[in-house]
């Protein structure tokens, strides 16, 4: 572990020039990303609007439409139980190392979040149109089965068999650090109810096509089980499961690996606060000694995790909690400035916002004796913020930016940031350094901040009333840009067949309906304020 008052071990000491890179710190971008991706599932359950409808099927074998057999307008096909293949039994090569949990959700109140799911109008209207028929996929055969279809002894669909009595305690859904073909998420049922065994079996007396082994966890440390795990391969309506399960807990995943990962993990048990109902965690030496350096740099410690709320038929921010790290004073707390606000695009798709307690003159020399001494000396506290637009195609340039709020650094964090072959385009704009991975995004903050684009000011007013709250750190997403963008990314990056294939024009009808349907989505905004040694938790949203 990192001493809590100087930078992980080989970290590059301010004095050194920065390594040559293209684009923004990766540290940075890493623990962007790392947050940004738990936002993004939690915000695949979000939804904006309030109405009333009917639940899933509950812990007492109940059923009522499934959400996924409505993607396919109609109800789901039979599942095919003629002619499967006869189970096989083989010996699983178990990894020699283990992997740790990279990114965690836990879902704290199930039946709460179950219900909302269900109500909101929004998620059912998309669920029978392109954009959620894309998105389920072959899975409206899985989960649309039916006990009768399956011979089964269990009546109503396998989604309800699963999410109503299987899934109606708190379990964690995780992605393990690793190899890819393991990284897929592992829903892990930490305290197996009677109820849950019960439909954990009734599934496999049907389903179970094939069965793994493991002698062993990785890492060759012993099992829950004397005489080893069975890794169950569930195979219904061409879509296979792998599922497993010791005396106390159940797992299901797409890999064999990360079923086996995720029975042998230590899991906390999983309790929440009355206003919380989903958490989501990451642990940043999954990701390397640059995520480790970038929460140093904030003082977080690794219990951090962003958190929600379930308010009638949507997901809310209820904001960022966790301790901080002895010994630290990293964070100040203070609201975001109207300078930065007007600098931040209002179309930004992912705001990260912070108040940096550092030297009060800032150099290479004084920022390396104040890691040196754990932060003792004078302090001034700057304002720093980053905006961020995701990619969905690997090939298309970055477009972020870095934004600080004393010009008087200017100086130094030239010195810092834009060295290198690929130098980020620095200039001073509504009292900001700005540093911008290309010129067109710096234009496009220089037009924000003159009023000729919007900026955040002009954003829905709960929003600039919670960015105006203080805090010490400030998250927000904005859902429907965010996730419009990615599907116009994804879409021409699947047209362009060869490296000289045009570009498209324009994309075919259901795309562009997809992407205003999403574009619909709210803002969702989550703040830490420091108190004492701990952040206290806020959101707030469209």
């Amino acid at each position: 572990m990192t001493s809590p008052s100087s930078p992980p071990p080989g970290t590059p000491s301010p004095v050194s020039p920065p390594p040559k890179r293209g684009g923004p710190p990766k540290g940075l971008l890493i623990g962007l990303g790392t947050v940004f991706v738990g936002a993004a599932v939690a915000g695949a359950f979000v939804i904006g609007r309030r109405t009333g409808g009917p639940s899933l099927g509950g812990d007492d074998g109940s059923s009522s439409p499934s959400l996924i057999s409505e993607a396919s307008g109609t109800s789901a096909p039979p599942a095919q139980v003629e002619g499967l293949p006869e189970p096989t039994s083989t010996e699983l090569e178990v990894p020699g190392a283990s992997a740790p949990m990279a990114v965690w959700l836990d879902v704290l109140h199930p039946p709460k979040v179950r219900e909302a799911l269900s109500r909101n109008a929004w998620l059912r209207a998309q669920l029978s149109q392109p954009l959620g028929q894309g998105f389920v996929g072959g899975w409206a055969g899985f989960f649309g089965s039916t006990g009768e279809d399956l011979k089964a002894d269990f009546k109503g669909a396998v989604l309800d068999l699963l999410v109503g009595r299987a899934a109606n305690t708190p379990f964690r859904v995780a992605w393990f650090a690793g190899v890819a073909r393991a990284s897929t998420p592992a829903f892990i049922l930490p305290k197996a109810t009677a109820s849950a065994t019960a439909a954990y079996n009734a599934l496999d007396a049907v389903a179970s096509r094939g069965t793994l082994t493991a002698k062993t966890c990785p890492g060759g440390t012993p099992t829950a089980v004397a005489e080893g795990l069975e890794l169950k391969r569930w195979l219904v309506a061409e879509q296979t499961l792998w599922a497993g399960r010791t005396p106390d807990r159940l797992v299901v995943a797409r890999h064999p690996i990360a079923v086996l990962q995720g029975l042998c993990a230590e899991v906390p048990e999983l309790r929440g606060e009355d206003n919380v109902d989903v958490e989501l965690g990451f642990q940043p030496e999954a990701f390397g000694r640059d995520a480790q350096l970038f929460t140093h740099v904030l003082g977080l410690s690794p219990d951090t995790r962003l958190q929600f709320g379930v308010e009638g038929d949507r997901l809310v921010g209820r904001g960022i909690a966790g301790e901080l790290m002895e010994g630290t004073a990293r964070l100040d707390k203070a609201p975001l400035s109207d300078d930065l606000l007007k600098l931040v695009p209002e179309e930004t798709p992912v705001l990260l916002a912070m108040q940096l307690k550092l030297p009060e003159t800032l150099t290479a020399e004084s920022l390396k004796a104040f890691w040196k001494s754990g932060g003792v000396g004078a302090t001034r506290t700057r304002q720093v913020a980053v905006v961020w637009t995701p990619r969905g195609d690997s090939g298309l340039p970055q477009e972020v930016a870095l934004l600080w709020g004393r010009p008087e650094d200017g100086p130094a964090l030239e010195g810092f940031f834009t060295g290198g072959s690929s130098a980020l385009t620095q200039a001073t704009m509504c009292n900001h350094v700005v540093l911008a991975s290309s010129d067109a995004e710096l234009q496009a903050l220089r037009m924000s901040c003159s009023g000729g684009k919007p900026n955040m000011l002009a954003a829905p007013g709960p929003v600039v009333t919670g960015l105006r709250e203080p805090s010490s750190v400030a998250f927000g997403v904005n859902l429907g840009r965010l996730l419009s963008g990615l599907t116009m990314d994804g879409f021409l990056s699947e047209s362009r067949v060869g490296r000289n294939a045009p570009i498209p024009k324009s994309a075919p009808p259901e795309i562009e309906a997809a992407r205003r349907d999403l574009e619909s989505l709210p803002y969702l905004g989550l703040r830490g304020t420091v108190q004492g040694d701990s952040l206290v938790p806020g959101g707030f949203g469209s």
